[in-house]
């Protein structure tokens, strides 16, 4: 059947967020602190280990107290940021405790996030085809200033953010949200995202499936582009 809309995940997909070592520096320049580049560079290891950015490395090993907060950190805002900030702050840092608060805004902001090279053209190009557009994302924050900011809110039709929903992928209800907001029939939809787990869960709607590397942005080829080829 052809498709009439694609549905995209946002971190990882279209977007990556900056490296955490750019992070962590930004992080303690807004608290007015600086480390030596070698200790930036170790603290920044140490916090990605621990999964403390949001788009970033996951946890190599999520602590017990904060399991059942992992499993539903993104249908609530202040569960994401109390989730984030307390992974955190398991390394120590200087500007405690400012510049825990410090990162976690940061990773908000659109200049955090960077667009994959075909990002752009693959979108512009579905526009220019009439295909319908929407983002999908586990999140507990509005991405639509990111969209904004980068110049893309105009190529999106219509955003699914979990948090809004109450609900994450790979629940079918968010794949479902996204295409009635579009108007288009899930077996008319292609759902595009680098988890087999959570952007899989759109199968269960009767949505095809496309699969990107989740990849920092200068290391992962033009996976998108095969959308185009998918949506003829």
């Amino acid at each position: 059947m052809t498709i009439s809309g694609v549905l995209f995940d946002f971190s990882g997909t279209l977007l990556r967020v900056e490296p955490t070592l750019d992070w962590l520096r930004v992080g303690l320049d807004r608290v007015g602190v600086s480390l030596p580049a070698a200790e930036t560079r170790r603290r920044a290891a140490e916090l990605e280990r621990v999964g403390a950015l949001p788009g970033g490395s996951e946890p190599d090993e999520v602590p017990p107290g904060l399991r059942e907060l992992w499993e539903v950190r993104d249908r609530d805002p202040s569960g994401h940021r109390e989730l984030y900030v307390t992974l955190a702050r398991q390394v120590p840092l200087p500007g405690a405790p400012e510049v825990y608060d410090a990162l976690y805004d940061r990773h908000r902001e659109p200049d955090a996030w960077r667009e994959y090279p075909d990002t752009r053209p693959v979108l512009r190009a579905l526009r220019e085809r009439g295909l319908r557009v929407a983002v999908v994302s586990n999140i507990g924050w509005d991405l639509r200033p990111v969209f904004r900011e980068h110049g893309l809110l105009e190529l999106v039709d219509a955003f699914a953010l979990s948090y809004e929903h109450g609900v994450q992928k790979p629940d079918p209800a968010l794949f479902a949200h996204a295409c009635a907001a579009l108007g288009v029939a899930p077996e008319r939809a292609l759902m595009v995202g680098d988890s087999p787990r959570a952007d899989g869960g759109a199968t269960a709607l009767g949505c095809a499936v496309h699969l990107v590397r989740h990849l920092p942005v200068d290391e992962r080829p033009k996976d998108l582009l095969p959308v185009l080829d998918l949506v003829r």
